[in-house]
This record gives C-alpha cells, structure tokens and sequence, in this order.
C-alpha cells in the first residue's frame, strides 16, 4: 500500500514538476530554428514565480467567480493531468483514469475560463469565450469519436487497460490507430491553442483566443492559469503517449528498476512531441479563425473513417 501510494503520489508530482520544462523547452527549440536566441528553458518556472510575488488587480465589474475560476481550472486540469499514466500503469487510482472522465474535466475547465471571461463585461472576453466555444463544439466531438474508434480496438476506454491492449503482439497493424493519431494530434493542436489555430505568443485582438481570456487576470490567479495550459500542454503529450506509444511503461509493483525505465522512456517520448511541436509551429503559418471548423473536421472524419474500417474488416 505504501508503494502504491508513492508511486501514484510520484505521478502526480512529475506532472506538476515537468509541464513548465515542456512549455520552456519549445519555446527555446521554436526560438533557435528561427535564428533567435530565446529564452532560457526554465524560464515558465521564473515567469511563475513572478506572477505568484505580484499583487492581484481586480476588475471592479467582476464576481467570486472570476476568483473562483483559476483555482477549478487549475485542479481540473491537474487531476486530469495525474489521471494519465506516464511512466507506469494500474497504479491506486488507474480505475478513474477514463478518457470519458478524462474529457469531462478538460470540458470542465473549459467551461469556467469562459464563463469568468465572460464575467467581467468586456469585448476581449466576449471575444474568446466565443471563440473558444466555437472550438470546443468541433474538438469534444471529434475526440469522443476518436476514443470510441481507440475503445473498438482496446475494449475499454480505462487508460491502463488500453495501454496494456495496445501493447498485445496479436494486435497487428491497424490503419484505424494511424487514422486516430493523425486525429488526436489535430484535437491536440486545437484544444491547447496552438498554430495554426492560435499562436500563443500573440497578443492581437484578431487573432488570439487563450489569450483573450486571461487579459483581466494578474498575480497568482494568472499563475494558476498559465501553469494549467502548461499541464494541459503536458497531459496531451503523454495522452498520445500512453496510447500510442506505450512501450516502456512499467506496471504498479514490477519495481524501482522498471520505474525507472518507465521514467526515461516517459521523457523521450515527452521531448519527441515537445520537438515535434516546436518544428511544427516554425514550418506553418496560423490560419484564419473561420478555417478552423475545417481543420478540426479532419479529425471528425478520420475518427469516423477509423471506426467505419473497423466494423468493415470485422464483416469481412
């Protein structure tokens, strides 16, 4: 029990501890593929650190709500985060880690930064929240439909299990899990506000969404804020992990040896998306906000394309 213990306790720190470092890191790789020397890889830590030291300047139009908001968003965000395995599965509260759940807390999240932006009154919350919706209404169907294609192939939608499935030598090739990485990553891109449908170093009223949101917010709820789409940046990047990619990962009580091993292998594959990432966003440029509905309908479709294949060559 005690083991079980500390290492589901050891889950939940690393996630706390490592999605600033992610956020630095492809903010450093973007700044060095463009030829800019960018700032320091541990320069989320500084930034929050900062924020949490600064005082907080309320809008006077705002509620306990608009309080209230950053402190849900942020354990949401980090119990969905811990929900996740990263370098071992069936740990003590693997049986809560659902994708459904997993989805209903992100929806959670989602709806509370909205509704605090909407809180305050102004045009540049309006402007996000809607925006923000809008992409919600694409990305939930389009994910839901790609764990359903992934919850065909596994028999379960419990992370531990689907991992454990995955990693079956009689699973063979499947063009649907091709199909749905393709798709995951879209709902990726799309849900942390990423180019090409949001460039989170932007500050233009045209353009951005995340950042229209937390325009009123300052000190420690900011913080709270930030370090969440940090751990939502994270928790995406070991989602694909886990069910993709799940070699290496260790299971509860095989040992500190295959922890260990579990933890490396957690950090390659962490550094490859975080990399990936970053080459991305350096190579495309960011799309009009109306050509959203049709990036993130390619993820609708290769969800339904993948779960069509399946009942297809199951006839056959």
């Amino acid at each position: 029990m005690i083991q079980a213990l500390a290492a589901q306790g050891t889950q939940m720190f690393l996630v706390l501890l490592l999605a600033p470092l992610l956020t630095g890191y492809v903010r450093r790789l973007k700044a060095r593929l463009q030829r800019r020397r960018g700032p320091s890889v541990l320069q989320p830590y500084r930034d929050l650190l900062r924020l949490l030291r600064k005082e907080v300047v309320l809008p006077e139009t705002s509620s306990w709500l608009f309080r209230a908001a950053p402190y849900a968003i942020f354990s949401t965000t980090w119990v969905a985060a811990a929900l996740v395995p990263t370098f071992a599965t069936e740990l003590l509260f693997s049986w809560s880690g659902d994708l459904i759940a997993i989805i209903a807390l992100l929806g959670t999240a989602r709806f509370m930064q909205a509704l605090a932006a909407l809180d305050v009154g102004t045009s540049f919350g309006g402007i996000g929240s809607s925006r923000e919706v809008m992409i919600a209404s694409l990305a939930e169907p389009a994910l839901t439909m790609l764990v359903f294609t992934i919850a065909l192939i596994a028999g379960t939608t419990q992370l531990s299990e689907m991992a454990a499935a995955l990693l079956s030598p009689t699973l063979g090739l499947r063009v649907s899990l091709a199909l749905a990485l393709i798709g995951f990553v879209i709902v990726a891109i799309a849900e942390n506000a990423r180019i090409p449908v949001d460039n989170p170093a932007t500050h233009l009223e045209l353009t951005m969404v995340h950042e229209a949101m937390v325009l009123e917010y300052s000190g420690r709820y900011l913080a709270l804020i930030e370090f969440a789409a940090a751990l939502k940046l994270l928790m995406y990047a070991s989602l694909i992990a886990c069910i993709f990619c799940p070699w290496g990962i260790a299971t509860a009580g095989s040992g500190l040896a295959k922890y260990g091993i579990g933890m490396a292998a957690w950090a390659v594959k962490i550094l490859a998306a975080g990399t990936a990432l970053a080459v991305f966003e350096t190579v495309i440029a960011k799309m009009r906000v109306f050509r959203v509905p049709d990036f993130l309908g390619i993820a609708l479709m290769l969800g339904l394309l993948g779960t069509l294949l399946l009942f297809v060559s199951r006839s056959l």
